[in-house]
């Protein structure tokens, strides 16, 4: 992916939803659509604290509505939902957490290993690279995602023009923010976990 030929170059700002049960308790939480712990709707409202300052030209929501109501209670309650940016499909490992595999599997990594009957590390980036594509060719200046953890590190990996399974180096903790914009003509991480 190269950037954008014009001299505008677009920021990607991504904010991680809020805390849920399941992200709480360290399970894999794809397409279930769980609600905000209420610890969760207060890290959503604090986040707001960060992006207040910043003129969005466009805010893009996952679907589920754990990320659809951090947006909301972030300030952006007319977010446009993209579909592109759901949560990995964790398929038979939905609702397992990494530890309990590691009990079977002592080696297992979702980034190497995968997830059986789920989607594959390439598609997952493949949705993050039509999302890159998306903000890199908008001709604007700040664009926010509203997404999950996985997704989002996937798309800082993808922004930075690296493998997918480089996501793995980018923890983000719920409902934090990161922006991910240039040094000179490069891709870069200029914000992170704010």
């Amino acid at each position: 992916m190269n950037a954008p030929a014009n001299t505008a170059r677009p920021q990607l700002w991504i904010l991680r939803h809020g805390e849920t049960e399941w992200s709480k308790s360290g399970q894999y939480t794809g397409l279930t659509d769980l609600p905000l712990t209420a610890e969760g709707e207060r890290q959503a409202v604090s986040a707001r604290k960060v992006l207040d300052e910043v003129d969005f030209d466009l805010v893009l929501t996952s679907p589920l509505r754990r990320a659809r109501r951090t947006a909301e209670l972030a300030g952006f309650p007319d977010a446009e939902v993209e579909p592109l940016a759901v949560e990995w499909n964790y398929g038979d490992y939905e609702g397992v957490s990494s530890d309990l595999i590691r009990k079977d599997n002592a080696d297992y990594l979702i980034w190497t290993s995968g997830v059986p009957n789920g989607e594959t590390l390439e598609e997952v980036a493949a949705r993050a690279d039509a999302i890159v594509q998306r903000v890199l060719n908008s001709g604007l200046e700040n664009v926010l995602v509203v997404a999950h953890g996985h997704l989002s590190r996937i798309l800082t990996a993808r922004w930075l023009q690296l493998a997918p399974v480089e996501g793995r180096h980018f923890v983000l903790g719920t409902a934090k923010v990161c922006t991910l914009g240039w040094d000179k003509k490069t891709p870069a991480v200029v914000r992170w976990g704010l």
